[in-house]
């Protein structure tokens, strides 16, 4: 077998792999289902840390107020252009989810604004192929259900479309009311978010000075979609050798696309004994050390 059939076999086992295991229950680690129809907070049952403020905005597509979370670090100031990071959320997360631990204490010392969308709901892929835990867009019922997550609910058709609106419209939200350095704007996410930043990176490449995506659950993508922006995206791919959700494959795929398209500047980081959620914190350092050595 070639090498380029062994990949696909391996990507389309992950896909049903995956989507075997939704059938069965929702991973705890993309984010608690919300109980009672109520809003996650913040990820797996954590609370929004104090230092990062909750917002809300009107999104006039659907007449509704959109939540977001934001972190200033006290070394942002009117008068100087301060780097800013948009950070994408995993399944059943908030805006909170990637907002905690060492994260704020990186973006407090580094004087960034740290800003997470909702992305339109908990589970709206930011634009890339939506695969939705409790049914399909414009379902919310069906086979893809998870047992023991949130009740079956309604979905819009065009759920990919709005999520990715909601964060543009964010980033548009910082910009106006902040001074923020369009040579040090940065995007990041995990698992769902992971997929979206790949999404997002390119779509949107002349708004990111680096792109970070860490165990993106890209599994409806193909990482030839890297290929039109090689030479202008700085990305940084992390992934745990312990993921059990997102298999490491997944991150190998995308990381062996890179290197054979011969990315101009890639960086892939396989962490030992890192899995699913244990990747972010261990990863954020090189993340924001890789941003810093970033700017258009």
């Amino acid at each position: 077998m070639s090498m380029t059939k062994k990949i696909a076999t391996l990507g389309s086992l992950s896909l049903a792999l995956f989507l075997s295991y939704s059938l069965i229950q929702a991973p705890a680690v993309f984010g608690q289902p919300p109980q009672g129809g109520g809003a996650p907070k913040g990820g797996p049952g954590k609370a929004p840390d104090p230092r990062v403020q909750q917002r809300k905005y009107h999104f006039a597509d659907t007449n509704e107020d959109l939540p977001y979370a934001l972190f200033v670090s006290s070394k942002v100031t009117k008068d100087k252009k301060a780097p800013l990071i948009v950070a994408l959320h995993g399944v059943y997360g908030d805006g909170n989810a990637l907002l905690r631990g060492n994260a704020l204490d990186l973006a407090e010392e580094g004087g960034y604004i740290l800003v997470g969308p909702m992305g339109y709901n908990p589970q709206g892929w930011f634009g890339s192929p939506v695969i939705v835990m409790n049914g399909g867009p414009g379902k919310g019922k069906g086979p893809g259900a998870a047992k023991g997550g949130p009740p079956p609910t309604p979905e819009p058709p065009n759920l990919a479309e709005l999520s990715e609106k909601d964060v543009m419209n964010v980033l548009a939200i910082v910009r106006t009311e902040f001074t923020v350095d369009a040579k040090r704007t940065y995007l990041m996410g995990h698992s769902m978010g992971g997929a979206g930043a790949l999404f997002l990176g390119p779509k949107y490449v002349d708004q990111w000075a680096a792109v970070a995506s860490m165990a993106p659950a890209a599994f409806l993508m193909q990482p030839e979609s890297l290929a039109p922006v090689k030479d202008e995206m700085p990305l940084f791919l992390a992934h745990g050798d312990a993921d059990t959700v997102v298999p490491t494959d997944v991150g190998r795929r995308w990381a062996k696309t890179a290197t054979d398209l011969k990315m101009k500047d890639f960086k892939y980081m396989e962490l030992p004994g890192a899995d699913h959620g244990t990747v972010i914190t261990q990863s954020m350092p090189e993340i924001f050390k890789f941003f810093k050595d970033h700017a258009k």
